[in-house]
């Protein structure tokens, strides 16, 4: 931890004005706090949570980042002013600043903010005073750790006062209407604990008061390790009279004055006095929690403040973190490739959409049923037990129609059902990876409860949301689009029930033909056989009636016009629709080539394929409200980067591994991040959309971390450009690189083996495997055995014709 605090490893990667990677990518150094939008690291464990920016605004949450914020936080990017912050107060000149960028804004003669996996490290220097500010949230915890190590670099003894400040929301993050929700919150101190203990008193508000919000209250703590010289709980106290964070009196008289209580804007300061001879430093521990109860909040406290348990618990932290990237790592001629993939990737895809489900761009809070679905993919060839819990979890939240939630809420169980036509078909897909990654058969006699009725075994759930599906059908034998399919933006297309959804018929064919074995081995041959039938039946509607010459409409709307066709002024082709008929085999090879080139050629762009050209430019009432954005904004042809990651795995079906690379490296955030005043976002995760060649911000990044892009991202980088693909009765090897590459190495972990994989390419070809050699010995194809012996193996993978 000593380490890590004062230097960062290795050499500087794709370095530009604003930062760099470093030991080896597993960080992300920022050299300056004014970056083009607040750049964010996201620290948690499947309940509780922090996120926070280079200027060190941000919030904390506990098991649900919407429904129970523990702090305040308002969503203002461009001004960046809500925080949870720490102030030095040199009590001999009577001056002050925030220890972060963030609130005081003053010129540090140092400033570095280093993210890792599952920690922060703030390091700033001012006025001869140092200060390195770690931060992680232990993985057993529900709290967070501010280390705060202040050193005096000065000639002369300094006389200071260290503050911290933050504000008690203890409920729904929609706290706008504060002179209510503030009435419901008490705080109290506890001098043994040196703690400010909060509380938002329980008795719910009915529905039908317009200032009530629905949330799940709860408690909070913040202590600090050291003796206090006050403490605060009154937020008119702290600011005095129509003063900003920046200039707050309790910091400018350099004094608290003991307030907590009932009748309060409840807040949380506590100041701890240091005395600081040259070249003298003194550490002092914050923390902030949930308090599930105060005997064992009072337990965590004492735990958490001697000096030890944290080195202790900083060490259990990134251990735990260490055990979801060590099952996978590659190593390229890509060092961009490298980085995302073996880090940042999966760390987003766990920490920011499955654990926090919340971010800056989006506080949700809740589980989408297709989203967090597909984000388990991430799990798999690292803890594919996780993925299981997921889809057990989304079980839950199914009706007894096989229709499902299309969100909900954690913790108070609010949700959404629709009409949302792909939502359900999600569990039996992602069911199909996770029997490839692990043939857990048995997962499909375990029993989860509906919404709405008995619990079932999940097979049954996955039948009945198939059925449901096979229900509604257009005369012309297509599925109906509802209230949406995948693509919430298109959310008036078939509200009568009469659209229909092109792209729906290609995801639908590929779960009927994956599902049907699974119905075999349940014994049900009768509905093995309906659902062959009606897959083939389908495929030819879909090339009967989807085909538009030259490429896949996308849908028809209530009225029967066809979104996606040459006969469209606007929206004249669709990404999805293209690459899901590769991706399903819906269609002729021939087809499949037309169809893709008509992408490459129509939607492939500087920053990836967007999703639709050309993008709308007025409001459609039968289209949705993504006709409403901006063109070029998001899914109104924008590169969305879920979908886009589609167009890489389509690529590398139809073999062609130089255009698949190019496709990939065209939005890889790396890539994306060295021109960082064009990109604006986060360079070591992906983002939600770039805007596309209709918006006047063309190339521009927005909605990052929460994107359901970055495990699609490091799926398709690892099952199929390296092409490592877990099958039922194997590991197959099927690269699809780019033949510049002279080959890579991978280390994957395959049902209790670990496989040591070394690719060549003597021929620089993109695809095709000539030889494999598993610990020395050559086997016959590419298709690596199941060992299950939990020992390293050697293979060796020689590609060419």
């Amino acid at each position: 931890m000593k380490e890590l605090e004062t230097y960062y490893q290795g050499e500087k990667l794709f370095e530009t004005k604003y930062g760099f990677f470093a030991s080896g990518g597993r960080e992300y150094v920022i050299k300056t706090p004014l970056t083009p939008m607040p750049w964010m690291n996201v620290l948690t464990n499947p309940d509780y949570g922090t996120v926070m920016s280079q200027t060190g605004c941000g919030f904390s949450w506990w098991g649900n980042a919407q429904m129970c914020r523990m702090t305040r936080w308002v969503q203002d990017l461009v001004r960046e002013e809500w925080g949870k912050f720490l102030y030095l107060r040199d009590n001999d000149e009577d001056s002050y600043w925030s220890l972060f960028y963030k609130p005081t804004q003053v010129k540090f003669d140092k400033f570095e903010v280093r993210y890792g996996i599952g920690y922060t490290v703030y390091h700033t220097e001012y006025k001869g005073i140092e200060n390195v500010i770690t931060m992680f949230v232990p993985p057993d915890a529900p709290l967070e750790v501010w280390k705060v190590k202040v050193i005096n670099k000065s000639d002369k003894k300094r006389n200071l006062s260290l503050f911290s400040y933050l504000e008690w929301c203890l409920g729904n993050s929609e706290d706008i209407h504060r002179e209510f929700q503030r009435t419901f919150i008490e705080t109290s101190f506890n001098k043994e604990l040196n703690a400010i203990f909060a509380t938002k008193r329980k008795v719910p508000i009915p529905g039908f008061i317009s200032t009530g919000l629905k949330e799940y209250t709860g408690d909070g703590f913040h202590s600090v390790n050291a003796p206090i010289a006050g403490f605060e709980g009154d937020k008119r106290n702290f600011f005095g009279r129509y003063k900003t964070f920046a200039n707050p009196e309790a910091i400018e008289e350099g004094k608290l004055k003991n307030k907590v209580g009932k009748w309060n804007d409840s807040i949380a300061s506590l100041q701890v006095d240091i005395t600081l001879a040259p070249g003298e430093e003194k550490e002092v521990v914050f923390l902030l929690g949930y308090n599930e109860n105060e005997v064992k909040s009072s337990q965590l406290i004492k735990q958490y403040s001697k000096p030890e348990n944290i080195e202790e618990a900083f060490k259990k932290t990134i251990d735990f973190w260490d055990e979801f990237i060590s099952p996978l790592q590659v190593e390229t001629p890509d060092k961009a490739f490298d980085v995302v993939t073996n880090y940042w990737l999966r760390y987003q895809a766990i920490a920011a959409r499955i654990w926090a489900r919340t971010a800056y761009y989006q506080c949700s809070g809740g589980y989408g049923f297709r989203d967090q679905l597909q984000d388990s993919l991430a799990f798999l060839p690292l803890k594919p037990e996780l993925t299981k819990k997921q889809i057990l979890l989304h079980a839950r939240h199914q009706f007894k129609d096989g229709a499902v939630y299309h969100w909900w809420h954690p913790l108070t169980e609010l949700g959404a059902k629709t009409e949302m036509t792909d939502d359900l078909l999600w569990m039996p897909y992602i069911i199909s990876f996770y029997l490839d990654e692990t043939g857990d058969f048995a997962i499909l006699d375990q029993k989860e409860p509906y919404v709405d009725g008995e619990e079932e075994e999940l097979y049954q759930h996955c039948i009945r949301a198939i059925d449901l599906v096979l229900s509604r059908f257009s005369p012309r034998g297509l599925p109906l689009i509802g209230e949406g399919d995948w693509n919430d933006g298109m959310s008036a297309v078939g509200l009568d029930w009469k659209g229909e959804s092109v792209w729906l018929g290609h995801f639908l064919y590929g779960i009927l033909k994956r599902f049907a074995p699974l119905c075999e081995k349940k014994g049900n041959k009768d509905k093995a056989g309906n659902y062959l039938k009606r897959a083939e039946e389908l495929k030819k509607a879909i090339n009967e009636f989807g085909w538009d010459g030259e490429w896949f409409i996308r849908a028809t709307k209530d009225n029967g016009d066809p979104l996606g066709s040459k006969s469209c002024s606007e929206g004249k082709i669709f990404l999805n629709a293209q690459t899901w008929s590769i991706l399903n085999d819906t269609t002729t090879e021939e087809r499949k080539n037309t169809a893709l080139e008509s992408a490459e050629e129509h939607l492939l762009k500087n920053y990836g394929p967007i999703l639709f050209s050309p993008a709308y430019k007025n409001p459609d009432p039968m289209i949705g409200y993504l006709s409403r954005y901006a063109p070029g904004v998001r899914e109104n042809g924008g590169v969305y980067t879920h979908a886009a990651c589609w167009a890489i795995i389509a690529e590398c079906k139809m073999k062609k591994g130089d255009k698949a690379y190019d496709v990939y490296s065209r939005f890889s955030p790396v890539k994306r991040g060295m021109d960082p005043d064009l990109y604006f976002v986060e360079p070591y995760v992906t983002s939600g959309n770039v805007d596309g060649p209709d918006s006047e911000n063309y190339g521009r990044g927005g909605w990052s971390w929460y994107s359901g892009s970055g495990a699609w991202y490091f799926h398709a980088s690892s099952n199929w450009i390296l092409g490592l693909r877990a099958q039922e009765d194997g590991l197959l090897i099927d690269p699809c690189i780019p033949s510049s590459w002279e080959g890579f190495k991978v280390k994957r972990t395959f049902r209790g083996a670990v496989y040591n994989i070394e690719v060549e390419n003597p021929q620089k070809v993109s695809h095709g495997v000539k030889e494999v050699y598993l610990d020395g010995n050559k086997i016959t194809g590419n298709l690596l055995p199941i060992i299950s012996d939990s020992k390293e193996h050697k293979v060796k993978v020689v590609m060419g014709v």
